[in-house]
């Protein structure tokens, strides 16, 4: 594998970063699957969300110019564990092709190693229960499945 940069996304990153999302059979069940070619507004007030806060990074990860990585890292403040910070990582994704290569575990230890800089505790993450390969990967990393993670979707207003 060639050299692969880590950096915070642009916006200009941003529709390879969807494209990268919608590469996955669990996100097309959830009907995300094809991205069209003008972005959607609401995808562009939300990259300018994370842009803004100094609290969320989108990351890519750059290899020959192209986006072959993705994942979101957000820092949550608690009074838990003594008032420690801890990192929370979302929407990790590598391009198909490059899967299975090694990618991934730069791409989360780099993730890790921002935690570390920022003074967090903890960093965690939630993955789909049928995303057995990534429980996996992620346990090899060092997670652990130390909790039971619940979500409720909202819909429409």
């Amino acid at each position: 594998m060639t050299s692969v940069e880590f950096r915070t996304a642009t916006r200009a990153d941003v529709p390879a970063v969807l494209g990268l999302l919608a590469d996955d059979d669990i996100s097309r069940q959830r009907g995300f699957g094809v991205v069209g070619e003008d972005v959607d507004a609401g995808v562009w007030a939300a990259f300018e969300a994370i842009d803004a806060d100094d609290r969320n990074e989108l990351v890519v990860a750059v290899e020959d110019g192209e986006v072959v990585g993705t994942c979101q890292l957000t820092f949550i403040p608690g009074l838990s564990r003594d008032g420690a910070e801890r990192m929370q990582i979302e929407a990790v994704r590598i391009h198909a092709r490059l899967r299975g290569r090694g990618l991934g575990g730069e791409l989360i230890r780099w993730a890790v190693d921002r935690a570390r800089e920022r003074g967090c505790r903890i960093v965690q993450l939630t993955t789909d229960k049928r995303r057995t390969d990534a429980h996996r990967f992620y346990e090899k990393l060092g997670f652990e499945a130390s909790h039971e993670g619940m979500k409720l979707t909202l819909r429409g207003l």
